[in-house]
């Protein structure tokens, strides 16, 4: 392991506190719940498409509990308290048996199939308890879903006669987790395949699940950020900060960081969608909002966009599918090709857009066939676009000095709040119960996530009652549906009702960093999408 600062030193000593109920492991009892047994996914998932839920109550055991051997991997791309997980598996396995193991396999589901792991011990867990990133492992975005994939990483759960396997990721990862787990039991493997949620976009999320892991953490670290340079903007008075937020798919970080810091403008992407706006509408709702502000003599602000925005206006959401399946194909691409390829429409909108985003959009797609949003200077964009419309409309030259900014990585490998510290913890504790039970495909769940620590409860969802239906690579896949800002939600609500005052006034607040010790208010607050979800 690499050398430690002083505060992560610090952290290592940190003890997460548990729920009640995971306070004796060896006294709780599952309860299985009655299943859905839907019948939309009975041909893909024959043997889990009936699979119940798990509730669990303290009772008294005197049943000697076996020795479980599990691994665990990392998927997808990084986020706050990972670390945190395996600690609290690896602590639950041997309160429950000493002699019970855990094994890590490295580099995501690639190592799981070509059997790259490491074991895990007291020692080498210890030096990243409460640390960020995910370099005890690493992690990978390879999918299992060819035959071979899934024979290499049968053959691997085998050679280790393991009890358990936990896959910590998003939607996409834990979609992965449960196609395994009915692999697993087609072929009569005795493993237990449990999904982690995880992502800082916030957007695996639903009625079991009330947040992923890392939003806390990620929301905070952005926040510190936008804060700062509002606060920097407001000193200077001459800097419009156009800062992208990471939300490839949802607009969840930018509603929340803009709650935290109040600063002048967040566009919302599913906003934008809902009322068909167009990219010259929001063009001009920035341009709007600069001239508004001007007249009060104010050359200064900032506004945040969502990584995903481009998807959202719908003619441009319509090119990206276009160009998706253009580039599906594997061909090279030129600006002829294209011509006679694209619609007319598509192709005019394509053609006016600056040099570097048209190449940026003809980029590699990812694993699933889709745009790389991350590599789009969307922020660039609308600095060009919104400077044009300002000369047009004679606005005061050298009044307008644009800053763009993305936050993007910095916040995926953080050192975990205090929240998120306590969250994978549990979770840890909660994957460990359900292999125990023999929860197959399920997803450990955490509710009333806004209480403190003691009064939460745990659970196990099945994976498969998360799934349905979208368009992958031109294809209808079955994926853990993306949960998206709701319009109609307390969370926007709250924005929408205090935005107008935000734009012409400097109500900026400054976050500051993450606070491991002091003032519980400080130090234990949640997130306040969290808070206004669950009504506090």
């Amino acid at each position: 392991m690499e050398q430690l600062s002083e505060l992560q030193k610090y952290r290592l000593k940190y003890n997460p506190p548990l729920p009640t109920i995971l306070k004796n492991l060896k006294s709780i009892k599952a309860v299985p719940s009655q299943p859905k047994n839907d019948v939309r996914f009975k041909e893909h998932f024959p043997h889990l498409s009936n699979s119940p839920a798990f509730t669990f109550t303290t009772g008294s055991s005197e049943e000697k509990i076996g020795s479980l051997h599990v691994g665990i991997l990392f998927s997808g791309g990084q986020a706050p308290g990972g670390h945190n997980v395996i600690s609290g598996l690896f602590d639950s396995l041997k309160e429950l048996n000493t002699s019970s193991s855990l094994i890590g396999f490295l580099d995501g589901p690639d190592g799981l199939m070509k059997n790259r792991w490491i074991q895990l011990t007291e020692d080498l867990v210890g030096n990243y308890r409460n640390q960020g990133g995910f370099d005890l492992l690493g992690s990978g975005r390879t999918k299992i879903e060819t035959q071979e994939q899934f024979e290499g990483a049968v053959n691997t759960i085998r050679s280790h006669h393991l009890d358990g396997l936990v896959i910590v990721g998003g939607d996409d990862s834990n979609t992965n987790a449960a196609f395994l787990a009915e692999y697993c039991k087609k072929n009569d493997i005795a493993v237990q395949i449990i999904g982690i949620p995880k992502t800082i976009d916030g957007d695996l999320k639903n009625q079991n699940i009330e947040l992923s892991f890392g939003f806390d953490t990620a929301s905070k670290v952005y926040s510190e950020i936008i804060g700062n340079l509002a606060k920097d903007s407001l000193s200077a008075k001459k800097y419009y900060f156009f800062i992208k937020m990471m939300g490839r798919s949802a607009s969840h970080l930018t509603l929340e960081c803009a709650l935290q810091t109040q600063i002048n403008l967040a566009i919302i992407g599913e906003e934008i969608e809902a009322k068909k706006l167009s990219l010259n509408d929001v063009v001009n709702m920035i341009v709007d909002l600069i001239l508004q502000r001007a007249s009060k003599k104010k050359f200064y602000g900032v506004i945040l966009i969502p990584e995903g925005l481009l998807e959202f206006i719908p003619e441009f959401g319509k090119l990206i599918q276009e160009l998706n399946q253009i580039l599906s194909s594997g061909d090279s691409i030129d600006n002829e090709l294209l011509k006679h390829k694209l619609p007319t429409e598509s192709y005019s909108l394509f053609i006016q857009l600056p040099m570097e985003i048209q190449d940026q959009l003809l980029l590699d797609r990812d694993s699933h066939g889709n745009i790389q949003l991350s590599k789009i200077e969307t922020e660039r964009l609308l600095i060009e676009l919104v400077n044009k419309v300002l000369v047009k409309r004679g606005f005061e030259k050298g009044k307008f000095n644009p800053q763009p900014l993305f936050c993007g990585y910095e916040a995926r490998s953080a050192l975990p709040s205090n929240f998120d510290c306590q969250y994978c913890y549990a979770l840890g504790f909660v994957a460990c119960l359900l292999i125990l039970h023999k929860a197959n495909g399920c997803m450990a769940c955490i509710k009333n996530l806004n209480l403190a620590v003691h009064h939460w409860e745990i659970a196990g969802i099945p994976i498969v009652d998360m799934l349905d239906f979208e368009m992958r690579k031109n294809k209808n896949k079955l994926v853990i549906k993306k949960n998206l800002v709701d319009l109609r939600g307390a969370v926007f609500a709250s924005y929408a009702r205090q935005r107008e005052g935000w734009k012409e006034g400097d109500h900026y607040l400054c976050p500051g960093p993450i606070q491991f010790d002091g003032l519980e208010e400080i130090v234990e607050r949640s997130t306040i999408t969290l808070q206004l979800e669950q009504k506090i």
